[in-house]
């Protein structure tokens, strides 16, 4: 037959045994765990505190809270709540049977506990289970929630990127602009198109030809600032959005570095090959405010002025020229700025 209290020991991990004299004669396995040392011999009232249903003074009092659930907590860890059953064992003393009640969660990270430091039939077991589970579900769901995210960033990302030149495309510059034109910002368009671009790709093939286009990505990445947005509209034509740029100097300075780096020698597969470019550019004004489509057919109008002009220049978009290719005119003092 097992000893009393060893079958005590076996079943209640958390239990404390205190004599008639108030003292600690036994400690079940998990409590030697709690973090305030060696229990046996201290006096339990001086170790614990019990907090209601009364707060007994001696081992009287203790006693008299047989049969009762009391709410206390270790002096050296009051930050942890336990619930304790007190049983009269017959012979002067007390037993406490302990559990953590709703602190499970917390007195098991802060102690380091685990299921053997429960009895088996403890519903803390499974609520430690429970909360494993959601854990790892809560984790799981994280990590997916993370993959689909990136995922939909990536899908955002490609949608809105020129596949051959990884410049922004049309659905990009739509975008940019709708948000541009519910600001206060001032902002210019230019709108970039290579001269001679046909002529290569008929001669020398469409990957030369791509490989021109891939160089005119890099050189206007060179040219231009990190906030301005870089577009490939389409075939060899190109749009730059510069937000808060609308001082036509430096506007000028800026398309003059475009035209030239567009505009150097490249050898590709062995081959020499020379593109030109030329700009039209448009700006917007506060005092005159107009909607970013009209902003950019006003580029394009410029462009046009431009290739009118000789190609390989720059041109400001003026109420002179129209609002539309159809309108356009070219007058000598819309010419390069």
């Amino acid at each position: 037959m097992i000893p009393a209290l060893t079958l005590l020991g076996l079943l209640r991990p958390l239990h404390v045994c205190v004599g008639m004299t108030g003292h600690i004669g036994q400690v079940g396995v998990s409590v030697a765990k709690l973090g305030a040392g060696c229990l046996t011999g201290t006096r339990f009232l001086e170790t614990f505190e019990i907090l209601r249903p009364a707060q007994p003074s001696d081992m009287g009092g203790l006693r008299a809270l047989a049969g009762q659930v009391l709410k206390l907590r270790l002096r050296a860890e009051p930050g942890i709540i336990l619930r304790g059953l007190v049983v009269d064992d017959q012979a002067g003393g007390v037993i406490v049977d302990m559990s953590f009640g709703i602190a499970v969660v917390d007195a098991v990270q802060h102690f380091g506990l685990t299921a053997r430091d429960f009895a088996p039939s403890d519903l803390a077991v499974e609520l430690l289970f429970l909360q494993e589970a959601k854990s790892s579900a809560m984790a799981a769901s994280f990590s997916l929630n993370s993959r689909l995210n990136g995922a939909r960033l990536a899908a955002e990302t490609e949608a809105m990127t020129d596949g051959l030149t990884g410049l922004h495309n049309r659905r990009a510059l739509e975008s940019a602009m709708a948000r541009l034109g519910q600001s206060d910002t001032e902002y210019a368009v230019l709108n970039l198109d290579l001269d001679r671009f046909k002529q290569v790709n008929d001669t020398m093939g469409h990957a030369v030809g791509d490989a021109v286009l891939l160089r005119v990505a890099t050189a206007m990445r060179a040219q231009t600032r990190q906030d301005d947005l870089l577009v490939r509209a389409g075939g060899d034509e190109f749009v730059i959005v510069c937000p808060g740029l609308d001082d036509r100097t430096r506007l000028n300075d800026l398309s003059a570095s475009l035209i030239q780096a567009v505009s150097a020698p490249m050898q590709i597969d062995g081959q020499d090959v020379a593109v030109g470019a030329s700009i039209g550019i448009a700006v917007s004004q506060s005092e005159a405010r107009v909607d970013p489509e009209t902003l950019i057919a006003r580029a394009d109008v410029a462009l046009y002025a431009a290739k009118r002009s000789g190609r390989g220049q720059h041109v400001f978009w003026s109420p002179a020229m129209g609002q539309s290719l159809s309108e356009l005119e070219l007058p000598e003092a819309t010419t390069q700025a």
